[in-house]
């Protein structure tokens, strides 16, 4: 029993009905001394999309004609309908709410869902949490309805229809059309709780089977569950404090504590966290995130302050405080498996650990997009072998080709970005090379090695193999000249693919 009481989860529902007339007295600072209402083109005339209390007090309502409504309250003021705006504010409040879940999904145009499974206990159960939610949200100058359900279609239709239970809610909960409300009516259902009682065969025959899922749903029979605005992090601890925080140090040794804990975590899964984001809750409501990311798979706290600390430099736009953060949070948004290793006995001095913490404080500082290394590719032809990638992506899946003791590196470090065309006196045919003139100097090969032949990929190709242009040999050698000097050659084509073959310059070797 307890273990079925565990799987129960719990939804709550905010429905805020007068979302667009109250943003825009947040944003104008006042309200208008007159009653006022939203407007937008519909169908070619100009219609109510909302209105405030003073003018739902006199009759009008959402939907009404502008010109019905003037004739019934001449001195109504309009002001445009923006729902881009109403859903940026709506946006702004779900930031807000992950204080109390980390799973929060938006409900356009006036609703906001979240679940609140397992997150009750930290406010002592659902209803005070609710209580204080409504509080919230009445500083700032919103009104809201709040419902709890065991499915976020019950808690919404709670919420949007001022219910205490499923059975009171309307018909118009199962957003079927006007069509089958007014048929449901007609046969004397009015509520949900007239239609609980029927069978529900019929009522797929006559109304189609997306009306009785919508049914199932509503009477917390089928969850659907909802879909995060954000990825649910794989761990996130928090700390909340009676009296808002504003002190840096304050703030920095809270996140120090956080991320300690979150090592623990990471060692007792056998992970390791990629991605870290810090969330600061503002007591006005503000949400200021901080997100670091590094290399390779991490749960050292101090290597993780560290990065914490160069990215608040970094920031462009210092962390206000403002009256104090009541709430901060660290979410590990992706981990990897990291093994129990100790450096120093079971291993040598990890020079690769090194160069990933150097790699992860200059992304913080410069961006991550500024730090790129080079990854090894699965291609034979030189300019494809490798490929250039963010330094924080993760090693390449592809290895280097390993280097023979004693012996001369095979490719040059240095390669040109486009093979140089050079003049190549060689024998006849498909001989060695003799001599070549690059850059107006003639250098005069006294040792070679090759040919080291690559055929082309004609798989990359829509034809297949077919010889011409675009899939030509390439015969490479390695030359020594008179001075010393070593290179890297080869002949594009062969005589019986091309009538006269041309040569390039790849690479130098160091």
């Amino acid at each position: 029993m307890q273990h079925e009481a565990f799987l129960t989860r719990r939804y709550l529902a905010v429905f805020l009905p007068l979302l667009p007339t109250q943003r825009l007295v947040r944003h104008r600072g006042s309200a208008p001394d007159a009653p006022f209402a939203m407007v937008e083109k519909q169908r070619g005339a100009m219609r109510l999309a909302a209105c405030d209390p003073a003018a739902h007090a006199l009759g009008l309502t959402a939907g009404m004609a502008l010109a019905d409504a003037r004739a019934r309250v001449p001195d109504l003021a309009v002001f445009d309908h923006d729902p881009a705006a109403d859903l940026n504010l709506l946006g702004w409040l779900a930031d807000g709410c992950e204080r109390y879940t980390p799973a929060c999904m938006l409900d356009p145009p006036q609703g906001l869902l979240l679940d609140i499974t397992g997150c009750e206990h930290v406010f002592g159960d659902a209803a005070r949490l609710a209580k204080d939610l409504h509080a919230r949200f009445s500083r700032h100058g919103l009104s809201c309805r709040i419902a709890l359900g065991g499915t976020p279609d019950s808690a919404q239709a709670k919420a949007r229809y001022a219910a205490r239970a499923i059975s009171g809610v309307p018909v118009e909960a199962l957003d079927g059309g006007d069509k089958v409300h007014k048929a449901l009516r007609r046969a004397g259902l009015r509520s949900i709780g007239d239609l609980a009682v029927r069978p529900r065969k019929p009522l797929a025959a006559r109304f189609g089977k997306a009306v009785v899922v919508r049914l199932a749903r509503l009477l917390e029979e089928e969850d659907p569950r909802i879909t995060p605005r954000r990825s649910l992090p794989i761990i996130h601890v928090a700390q909340n404090f009676a009296e808002p925080i504003s002190r840096t140090n304050d703030v920095l040794a809270t996140i120090e504590m956080l991320a300690g804990g979150a090592a623990v975590q990471l060692q007792e899964r056998g992970q390791g966290g990629r991605r870290f984001e810090i969330c600061l809750f503002r007591s006005d409501g503000h949400v200021a995130r901080l997100a670091v990311d590094t290399g390779t798979p991490t749960r050292d706290a101090a290597l993780l302050m560290r990065l914490i600390r160069e990215r608040i430099d970094a920031l462009s736009d210092p962390l206000d405080p403002g009256f104090g953060y009541d709430l901060i949070r660290l979410e590990v948004s992706l981990a990897e498996v990291l093994a129990n290793v100790q450096v120093g006995l079971e291993t040598k001095i990890d020079t690769d650990a090194a160069a990933a913490a150097l790699i992860d404080r200059l992304s913080v500082r410069l961006g991550a997009e500024r730090i790129r290394q080079f990854h090894a590719r699965q291609s034979h032809i030189p300019e494809r072998a490798a490929l250039e990638r963010v330094a924080q992506s993760g090693a390449s899946k592809a290895d280097w080709p390993k280097p023979v003791p004693g012996e001369p590196a095979m490719r040059p470090f240095r390669l040109f970005e486009t093979p140089q065309p050079i003049e190549v006196t060689a024998g006849f045919p498909e001989g060695e090379p003799r001599s070549f003139r690059w850059r107006r100097h003639v250098h005069r090969v006294t040792r070679v090695e090759g040919p080291e032949r690559i055929s082309p990929e004609w798989w990359r190709h829509a034809r297949g193999y077919a010889p011409g242009n675009g899939s030509l040999t390439r015969d490479y050698y390695r030359v020594e000249d008179n001075e010393g000097r070593r290179f890297w050659l080869f002949r594009r084509g062969l005589y019986d693919e091309i009538e006269r073959p041309l040569w390039y310059l790849h690479g130098i070797f160091a």
